[in-house]
């Protein structure tokens, strides 16, 4: 049994794969003075829940965008699991080739998303990730990771609506019944749902075109669902991507040393 961690700076997702399948996963809200027993209880709990036992864990996988929570995510699996982590590009390497002009710039999440997208649906390739901030990765036709966009998330677009207007309010983002919005509510939904819809879409035909060739999409992340069933511009969404990769890394183990 493998237990993979992936750090995001929204939330921290935890899964346990057998025999490279994921079989359990559970998220927590990543919080930058969380403590080592916090989150070790909290798998505990997580294991006695499901009837997994600590003891059968051969190693803990974890990627982090988060460097505040490291030190307590490390003594958390030290003193609850009993397991010195391996950590992507501290001590498990990212087995794709890494294009950017400074290859330590790119977070880990990107490179293990691009590397799990790669194996799963083949190249060339473009990854979205819909989290805190909206990702574009590309991935040539020989599988190299060549880079991307950064996009301001859709909830990070909202709050900062919001918080730099003083009659607008917070609304849930879901798609309205229609773009002309009606009332304000409506939309602000229209703005930012269909707006965002709008953006992917363009910034998928630009990556296209820089390209050359018609790349196929993949989304992931909290709201991949949601902007996917709206442009149908994905040929899969995959909220599982980020673990599915570090489990794929692990089993590929290219190792830094331990």
């Amino acid at each position: 049994m493998v237990f993979v961690v992936d750090v995001g700076n929204t939330n921290m997702e935890f899964g346990v794969f057998e025999q490279g399948k994921l079989c359990q996963s559970f998220r927590l809200v990543t919080r930058r003075d969380i403590t080592s027993d916090e989150v070790g209880l909290q798998i505990r709990t997580f294991f006695s829940i499901h009837g997994l036992r600590p003891e059968d864990v051969e190693d803990v996988v974890i990627t982090s965008v988060v460097p505040q929570v490291m030190y307590s995510m490390k003594n958390a699996f030290r003193k609850y699991l009993g397991k010195e982590p391996l950590v992507v590009q501290e001590n498990l390497e990212i087995p794709i080739e890494n294009r950017y002009s400074n290859p330590a710039e790119v977070g880990a999440d990107r490179l293990v998303n691009s590397f799990a997208a790669l194996r799963k649906y083949g190249a060339p390739l473009i990854v979205v990730d819909f989290g805190t901030a909206t990702t574009f990765d590309v991935i040539d036709a020989s599988g190299a990771y060549l880079g991307g966009a950064i996009y301001p998330g859709i909830k990070v677009s909202l709050d900062a609506l919001v918080g730099n207007t003083s009659k607008l309010p917070r609304v849930e983002i879901e798609p309205p019944a229609k773009v002309v919005g009606d009332n304000t509510i409506a939309s602000i939904q229209s703005g930012i749902v269909y707006g965002y819809c709008g953006a992917v879409i363009h910034m998928l035909k630009l990556i296209r075109r820089e390209l050359g060739v018609e790349a196929k999409a993949v989304a992931t992340g909290g709201l991949s669902g949601m902007i996917g069933r709206q442009t149908g511009a994905f040929a899969a969404i995959d909220k599982s991507l980020t673990l599915d990769g570090l489990a794929m890394i692990y089993q590929e183990g290219h190792r830094y040393g331990r």
